[in-house]
């Protein structure tokens, strides 16, 4: 397995909130032509443990590779594909450590959201998730409907339904919270956070989250920074 270079971190420090707004992106150029990159957080150059949101044009292509740390994807807008399939916006992918790809993106382009190097060795779990057919599950409380996506050991993703005007309970991230705000706005005490932002909560964080008249829809993952 290819070795993490840590010359290069961003947002590297997991003990500390993140809150990025898409007033913040910079997009940057990958190695790839029509490929290119908002970096949420990093540690490592090429080979890194990388959060991102990837860009690419209408018919690009990246290289072949292994997912040495695995590789999580949803699909935010356009379809992605490879020598495996066609992912419309709003599939959910996972390919574990050792799997290998060639990402071809043909004339709609893409836009995902993806975590590099963010694998257990036993999450050995591979699948494509349209998330567009599956079933919603009542929440915790009245206005929340709740979407599995995946689970691992003390590890959980779920898209998260906020209909308007619903106000969830003051709770505690064991393990830490990462959301990505897909439509809406999201609120809590500290600030609102419109669709396009990426939220970091380190273990042990807490907040009240609501929403006004507009809901939202959320990437949410919990579990994962202890």
């Amino acid at each position: 397995m290819p070795e993490i270079d840590t010359s290069f971190e961003l947002n590297a420090d997991f003990s500390r909130r993140v809150v990025i707004k898409p007033a913040d992106y910079v997009w940057e150029a990958s190695p790839m032509p029509g490929v290119e990159r908002m970096k949420l957080d990093r540690i490592g150059d090429e080979v890194a443990r990388a959060t991102s949101l990837v860009r690419y044009a209408p018919n690009s292509s990246f290289s072949p590779h292994e997912h040495s740390g695995g590789e999580e994807i949803l699909v935010l807008d356009g379809v992605f594909g490879d020598e495996h399939g066609e992912y419309p916006a709003g599939t959910y992918i996972r390919n574990p450590i050792g799997t290998r790809h060639q990402p071809v993106i043909g004339a709609e382009g893409a836009t995902i959201f993806v975590k590099l190097h963010q694998f257990s060795l036993h999450d050995q779990k591979q699948f494509a998730l349209n998330t567009n057919v599956q079933p919603w599950h009542q929440g915790v409380v009245e206005g929340l409907t709740v979407m599995p996506l995946h689970q691992h050991g003390g590890e959980n993703v779920a898209l998260v339904k906020w209909a308007p005007d619903t106000q969830f309970n003051l709770h505690k991230h064991w393990g830490g919270e990462e959301i990505l705000v897909l439509e809406g706005t999201f609120h809590d005490e500290h600030g609102s956070y419109p669709t396009g932002s990426w939220l970091r909560s380190p273990h042990l964080s807490e907040h009240c989250p609501y929403t006004k008249e507009d809901g939202t829809l959320i990437y949410v993952k919990v579990g994962h920074l202890a």
